[in-house]
């Protein structure tokens, strides 16, 4: 391993050090988008009978409620505005959402880059070993073609280096970016039935089917074509 890293030179450097850092994006990733962080089960209908309950919670109750996790900060925003018309509640739930999903995506944008970046680094490092040897050949001739071919498949080695850190980037970003949107139309599915639970009690919520469907605009994100 030491010996193909001597080979590729110093364009061997900036490709190790995108693969720590791609390696570092996806275990905080992973760790940070755990279904139970992110979804914490029953967190839905403890709220709904909560609210069933008390049909006026007690605003700590609300922000402690928000602190648990981004379902909870989404189902905080929607409790916050229960009482508002049904154009304030859609904006409020919709901007949340936003945040969340922003905030969910952390580090992805940088991971893209790794993926992107990654080829073209490897294939400037094998263009800088291509033209290294054949200034060599320049000045000392061909010599052994047996050694000219070790030179060649020595310049190659940046170019499969960058494709080994590229392509475990690309698929974790693209697998990434859809764990999250299963996860909002998750979280937008409990906002529903929590909207639903509102206008039962006859709280002036909104009629939550009107307010708030799966892929709503502004909480979605959009992901990248393949």
């Amino acid at each position: 391993m030491l010996e193909l890293v001597r080979a590729g030179g110093w364009p061997m450097i900036p490709l190790l050090l995108l693969a720590v850092a791609s390696v570092a994006i996806i275990v905080e990733r992973f760790w940070s988008l755990r279904r139970d962080a992110v979804l914490p089960p029953g967190l839905g209908d403890e709220v709904r009978t909560w609210v069933a309950r008390d049909p006026n919670p007690d605003p700590a109750h609300i922000e402690s409620l928000r602190r648990t996790s981004p379902l909870g900060a989404l189902l905080a925003a929607a409790l916050d505005v229960r009482h508002r018309p049904s154009d304030q509640v859609r904006e409020r739930i919709e901007d949340v959402g936003r945040h969340l999903v922003h905030r969910m995506e952390r580090f992805l944008n940088s991971l893209g880059t790794i993926a992107a970046a990654g080829p073209l680094l490897g294939l400037f490092g094998t263009v800088v070993g291509m033209i290294q040897m054949f200034l060599g050949i320049l000045d000392h001739g061909i010599g052994d073609v047996n050694q000219l071919a070790g030179g060649i498949g020595k310049a190659l080695v940046c170019t499969a280096t960058g494709m080994v850190v590229a392509i475990p980037a690309l698929m974790f970003h693209r697998y990434f970016r859809g764990r999250i949107a299963g996860y909002i139309v998750d979280m937008e599915h409990e906002a529903i039935q929590l909207l639903d639970t509102l206008d039962a009690k006859g709280n002036g919520a909104p009629p939550a089917a009107a307010q708030v469907a799966p892929g709503t605009r502004g909480i979605t994100p959009s992901i990248d074509a393949a």
